[in-house]
């Protein structure tokens, strides 16, 4: 539980590094050593402030700043708890990571609009960060709209008409959902007096009718389409026209990760455990949820192209996140925070296996893979790791979380929700082992003359394919996600 509030200007600095490191990248244009120099000095900087308040935040304590008061109660602040922290060390590590692959990615593809790229993921990265920081929703609106605009170029960045127009797929549902986020963030300020997160929710909700707070959380959720719940999930899918660094900043590292972050903020801390029990809201949730968990996965099993697989397969995951919270016990509420991590490091691992498998063989179809593990061994190991973590297999860390909601759900004896997560893991592994048996077992076409990625793509694939062992072997090793996420239950529990 939360002993002490601290003042320090440190989340401050770790959101700005990257807005600072943009303004160089862009400086640096004609010189692309120098440019993703920069790249690396803010990822590793922003990286270390970050982890420079995970010990404050093991210890209990929660980490604030304001930086402007526009109205009465309604300031542009930071407020760094555990919740916030699991979220930022996620997106600041895999930063790191991604940086290190997009160098490989976009220099062997001779990619046109490099720096245009570098300064996108800088900005997108800032505001990741923001919205892990923020202390009320309007501070998160503000970073949520920013990461729309910024992430836009970076969909549309092979500027193809196919890319245009998903693009604008993107921005339309995403721009639509901030509206709707705004919205709410209004309805809440005007009935409340205050838009502060709060462990046991906004007070002053609890009096609204219950029609009332039914649409104003339908209203959120709608605001929250990052999240990509069916049917607000086609632009996920249209995005993978995307590169695939930019595949994986989505899926991994910031935006669809904001998405279910910001739907776990609003569930827990705007609406709080004892209203959505008492309103009945969690239920109906999550059976919508359920739904997109089930769904998602047969359009998977559908997709011959690799990425679009993938991101079918995100649709589905992500889903677990919201459906934890929605539970309502600390064992599902455990395993929908710890999927936000856990989902980060399997996906990533998964989506930059298929961009070495574009650079290197130029395959994007699960149809044209046959034996490409003869060839490419390392990257089809790591890629098997991700998809045994993803239908919960052990030792990787994917079994941890679903038995957590699984657990959850029991807590609950709520069969029919037991039942989706049990055919969910069914349904993964439908759409996962085919991609596995062609690429191992499958004689080849003809013969095969490429090999492994560079290093710069390579090396990124078997740390985070690791850390998804890592994770599933020592999920309580000290100071690592588990220990955060279980400070961030106790404090939306009550400490039950």
């Amino acid at each position: 539980m939360v002993t002490e509030t601290i003042e320090l200007i440190t989340p401050v600095l770790a959101v700005l590094v990257s807005l600072v490191a943009s303004v160089l990248i862009l400086a640096s244009d004609k010189y692309p050593n120098i440019r993703e120099g920069w790249t690396f000095l803010a990822a590793f900087t922003k990286f270390g402030l970050v982890m420079s308040m995970l010990p404050l935040i093991l210890d209990g304590k929660i980490i604030t700043y304001t930086i402007v008061e526009m109205l009465p109660n309604l300031p542009i602040a930071f407020k760094v708890d555990a919740f916030g922290m699991l979220f930022a060390i996620v997106a600041s590590f895999l930063w790191i990571i991604v940086s290190s692959y997009s160098v490989g990615y976009m220099r062997s593809l001779k990619e046109h609009a490099q720096t245009r790229y570098y300064f996108c993921f800088a900005i997108a990265l800032s505001s990741a960060l923001g919205i892990a920081f923020s202390a009320n929703l309007i501070t998160l609106f503000l970073f949520y709209e920013l990461l729309t605009i910024s992430t836009y170029p970076l969909v549309a960045h092979i500027e193809t008409p196919a890319a245009i127009s998903a693009g604008r797929k993107y921005l339309t549902y995403l721009m639509i959902a901030g509206v709707s986020l705004l919205f709410g963030t209004l309805v809440v300020y005007h009935y409340t007096g205050t838009t502060e997160f709060a462990f046991g929710g906004i007070a002053g909700l609890e009096l609204l009718p219950k029609t009332m707070l039914t649409i104003l959380f339908v209203v959120f959720m709608i605001g929250c389409a990052k999240a990509a719940f069916m049917p607000l999930h086609a632009w996920l899918p249209a995005a993978m026209i995307a590169p695939t660094p930019v595949s994986a900043l989505l899926h991994a590292v910031a935006v669809v990760k904001a998405g279910v972050f910001t739907a776990v903020r609003i569930i827990l801390y705007v609406f709080g455990v004892d209203l959505m029990q008492a309103s009945n809201l969690w239920l109906y949730m999550a059976y919508f949820v359920s739904i997109t968990i089930i769904l998602a996965s047969v359009y998977a099993m559908r997709q011959n192209n690799l990425k679009k697989r993938l991101a079918y397969s995100t649709v589905s995951q992500l889903s677990y996140v919201v459906l934890g919270a929605l539970l309502i016990t600390p064992h599902g509420i455990t395993g929908g925070m710890l999927h936000i991590p856990y989902h980060a490091f399997m996906k990533i691992t998964l989506f930059m296996c298929a961009g070495a498998l574009i650079v290197t063989a130029n395959k994007e179809n699960i149809s044209e893979m046959n034996g490409i593990a003869r060839q490419m061994p390392i990257t089809m190991l790591a890629f098997t790791v991700g998809a045994l973590g993803m239908i919960g297999m052990p030792p990787v860390g994917g079994y941890i979380t679903k038995w957590f909601l699984l657990l959850g759900a029991a807590e609950l004896d709520n069969m029919i929700l037991i039942a989706v997560l049990l055919v969910s893991a069914v349904l993964n592994a439908a759409y996962f082992f085919p991609v596995i048996y062609v690429a191992f077992f499958k004689k080849p076409d003809h013969e095969l003359e490429y090999k492994e990625a560079p290093l710069t793509m390579l090396v990124p694939i078997v740390i985070t394919a690791l850390i998804s062992i890592l994770i599933g072997v020592w999920p309580d090793a000290p100071g690592m996600f588990l220990d955060i996420v279980n400070i961030a239950v106790a404090n939306v529990t009550g400490g039950v």
